[in-house]
């Protein structure tokens, strides 16, 4: 059995997709190649990419006015390239952002080189919530707090920090494009494409291995790129192309085809939504009648996909590590900037990687409490 792995990411892929790759490595369908050894504008990668496009759209229900593109530079370049093409939508090349963790805000700061980018709300300082004091970037700001300017071209939220551990899915329409970073939740849950207006993904977390990121955005948002935007970052050449305007990512974008392959085998994204409902419920239940060990986000902000956890005994940490390693428990330790545990339990890892840490955290906390 293989041991499980809790990567914040690039993160666990299913034991089946990884298998059938392995299959095909070398002669894929009879082709005599390698998926890395194909022509991206052959037939046989052209059969792979329009099949993942439609699993894809199927998965999440995208509609016709929305472009799916598979482009490249992971979640971080998006920082750059969402700026770049969507500032001057409105004229007035202004964006507003929500702060709510470490990569919203490295989001926030990168746009800031583009244009006027204002902040809309931030959770970076202490709050008191639910008669509780909550530390900063532990909760979620919420919308009835944004400061919405009417005349930016978009608002831009990542709707769960891998870091931090904090989700948010409770969309409320607005009168401004809506622009999400999903990186860690695509595919977890469902997406309301009528409030949302764009959403991008680096594919390393529920959809592939790392080197594709997934775009997903309304066709009249297009073609409003400015002059210095690079043309192999523009959406509408991008999306003009079919995403083949230069050489895109054709083995990560194979594995994502398989990905979405094997979700719509595990029931779609309806059914995996309920099976991380239990992992996380499970988890933090466990958390919270745990005098040893705690989770310290606000409970109506907590992310299904990755759950930080810190020890009551912090000088344990390291032993934990090395003991839970030794158990076949990987990749435990927490991001450097808040410490701690963190298991991410994203699509690939089923209830019973969830079972098996909260036992070996039961016989740690019985000789250690």
């Amino acid at each position: 059995m293989r041991p499980w792995n809790f990567s914040a990411g690039p993160s666990a892929l299913p034991l089946a997709v990884l298998e059938q790759a392995a299959a095909e490595m070398t002669n894929w369908q009879g082709s005599g190649m390698s998926v890395m050894e194909m022509s991206h504008r052959g037939a046989e990668f052209m059969q792979i990419r329009d099949e993942a496009e439609q699993d894809l759209r199927d998965l999440l229900n995208v509609p016709d006015d929305f472009a799916v593109l598979f482009m490249q530079g992971g979640a971080q370049a998006q920082n750059a390239i969402v700026p770049m093409n969507l500032l001057g939508l409105a004229g007035h090349n202004q964006a507003d952002y929500v702060v709510s963790g470490s990569w919203s805000k490295k989001s926030f700061q990168e746009a800031q080189r583009y244009g006027d980018v204002a902040l809309a709300a931030s959770s970076e300082s202490e709050q008191r919530i639910n008669g509780q004091d909550q530390q900063g970037l532990t909760w979620f700001p919420a919308p009835s707090t944004w400061q919405i300017r009417p005349t930016a071209s978009y608002l831009h939220v990542c709707s769960n920090e891998t870091i931090g551990g904090v989700e948010f899915n409770d969309w409320t329409a607005i009168d401004i494009p809506l622009v999400i970073d999903a990186s860690s939740n695509i595919l977890s849950r469902p997406i309301d494409f009528n409030k949302v207006d764009m959403v991008y993904a680096g594919a390393q977390k529920n959809a592939g291995p790392a080197g594709l990121t997934l775009v997903i955005i309304r066709k009249d948002l297009l073609g409003a790129a400015s002059a210095h935007c690079p043309s192999a970052f523009n959406y509408d050449v991008v999306a003009k192309n079919d995403s083949m305007f230069n050489t895109p990512p054709t083995y990560p974008i194979y594995i994502a085809g398989l990905m979405f392959k094997w979700l719509k085998a595990q029931g779609g994204v309806a059914a995996i939504e309920q099976a991380n409902i239990a992992k996380a419920n499970l988890f933090y239940d466990y958390l919270d009648g745990s005098n040893f060990y705690r989770n310290t986000v606000e409970t109506t902000a907590r992310s299904r996909m990755n759950i930080p956890f810190l020890l009551a005994k912090p000088e344990l940490d390291k032993l934990f590590l090395q003991q839970a390693e030794e158990a076949g428990l990987l990749q435990l330790k927490g991001h450097k900037s808040v410490g701690g545990m963190r298991a991410s339990i994203y699509n690939a890892l089923p209830i019973e990687a969830v079972q098996a840490l909260i036992a070996f955290m039961k016989g740690f906390e019985a000789s250690h409490g």
